[in-house]
């Protein structure tokens, strides 16, 4: 038995593919998704609602951001999303600062980030040439290293300095789009098929309040409060599809290094004078139809954030060795993050279908990494998701994902304040409406 079209095209063929991406990258600098550290869970409404599996289950056009040999089994289609975005950040700072020459202690307390919710829009596009060979585009989103602590007296300050590092509002905020065009191709009688997947990347970044930390930059002059900054590159993800056994099948995937061109405006925060590319990763899942009505899946996907220098360098002894910008200067000390995730769909009848799912990953900050990620604190490990589709027509489905991340604490020493803890604490939840088009 082949593998099966996930949806079958009907007879005519539309194109809104320029439209959407004028109105995802209007939206774009509002982007914030911090899920599996800054990667999104998922990708597409129909995979979030299972936790983000679709290795070896394309369902739409959103296939090419996780595995782009699933877009030959999709169809002639279009999806248009839109997701409202929820984390609540804080951190909190326990014990008696130390005022000692060379120390930076924080304010005792506990302080909540401002900006709580967030639109994300996703659009795919999907043409068949042929029974075998389809093309596409998928636009989609990462972000999340984002904050916005409020201004505040703080006790630890000199005379006329507030907030977080005694230079006023304090926070940074990072939000990736990627424009993907795609081809597909099956064989074997559609038992089989390999996909490619040139990935464009435009990123913008932002920070406030940092500028306490100009005697440990290499450019001071470009360490905080510059504005938004955007950077280029680009890269490329490659995936096969298998069919085992009838109705089991394989799917696998490889990322490459995305290659961005630097922050310019922030060469004295980043490593490599604002360097920050994005991470390779890899996805590799199962997708199994139980009967006629239940499939379940299982993904697993590795995230190389040590990979990348202005990411993964930890604070010391860097902040000693070597100033902020340059080559080993002091980033957030991420390590890597593999996530395992499991979700099941049943289809109740031809009008609904519904999902759920969950995953779990370790996070990427060490407890001895805390204190720069106050600004970025992507702690989330668990996920927990639903959903459905709702068919409005033979061309036509609705459907709607939610996903809720428990509230998760990474606890550990203000390296530059002994006798000080930080805690760094979050949750999330999301909901995403989706509306399909097949041609």
């Amino acid at each position: 038995m082949p593998l099966k079209d996930f949806n079958k095209p009907l007879s005519k063929r539309q194109q809104g593919l320029s439209a959407g991406i004028i109105v995802i990258m209007a939206v774009f600098p509002s982007i914030s998704e911090a899920t599996n550290g800054y990667f999104a869970h998922g990708y597409g409404a129909r995979s979030k609602a299972m936790a983000g599996v679709g290795a070896a289950l394309p369902q739409d056009a959103m296939a090419a951001a996780v595995n782009p040999a699933g877009m030959a089994f999709v169809g002639d289609r279009f999806d248009l999303e839109m997701e409202l975005f929820s984390p609540h950040r804080e951190y909190t700072v326990q014990g008696a600062p130390t005022m000692a020459p060379g120390a930076f202690p924080l304010n005792p307390g506990t302080v909540e980030s401002d900006s709580e919710y967030f639109p994300v829009p996703t659009l795919g596009w999907n043409h068949k040439l042929d029974n075998n060979q389809s093309i596409g585009v998928t636009v989609f989103g990462n972000g999340g290293m984002n904050t916005d602590y409020p201004d505040f007296a703080s006790q630890t300050c000199p005379p006329g300095g507030t907030g977080t590092f005694c230079a006023g509002r304090t926070g940074i905020d990072l939000a990736q789009a990627f424009i993907s065009p795609s081809y597909a191709r099956r064989f074997a009688d559609g038992r089989f098929s390999l996909g490619i997947a040139p990935i464009f990347a435009v990123q913008t970044f932002k920070a406030r309040g940092k500028s306490s930390f100009a005697g440990f930059s290499s450019d001071p002059q470009h360490l905080s409060n510059q504005g938004r900054d955007y950077s280029y590159g680009a890269g490329v993800r490659v995936g096969g599809l298998v069919e085992l056994l009838p109705g089991l099948r394989l799917g696998a995937s490889y990322k490459s290094r995305v290659f961005m061109s630097p922050f310019k405006d922030y060469a004295g925060l980043f490593a490599e004078q604002g360097d920050f590319d994005i991470p390779e990763s890899i996805n590799g899942g199962l997708a199994w139809d139980i009967n006629d009505s239940i499939t379940a899946a299982f993904d697993v996907e590795h995230i190389r954030y040590s990979s990348v220098n202005s990411v993964g360098n930890p604070i010391l002894p860097n902040l000693k060795t070597a100033q902020l910008g340059n080559n080993n200067g002091a980033g957030f000390g991420w390590k890597d993050m593999t996530i395992f995730k499991f979700g099941t769909q049943w289809k109740q009848n031809e009008n609904w279908t519904w999902r759920g799912g969950f995953s779990y990953g370790e996070q990427p900050i060490p407890e001895s990494q805390v204190l720069f990620n106050l600004l970025a604190p992507g702690v989330q490990e668990w996920h927990l998701t639903t959903g459905f589709t709702r068919s409005l027509s033979d061309k036509d489905d609705l459907t709607f994902a939610a996903m809720y991340s428990p509230s998760k604490t990474v606890s550990g020493p203000n390296p530059l304040s002994p006798g000080q803890t930080i805690d760094l604490e979050m949750q999330q939840f999301s909901l995403q409406l989706a509306w399909s088009r097949r041609f």
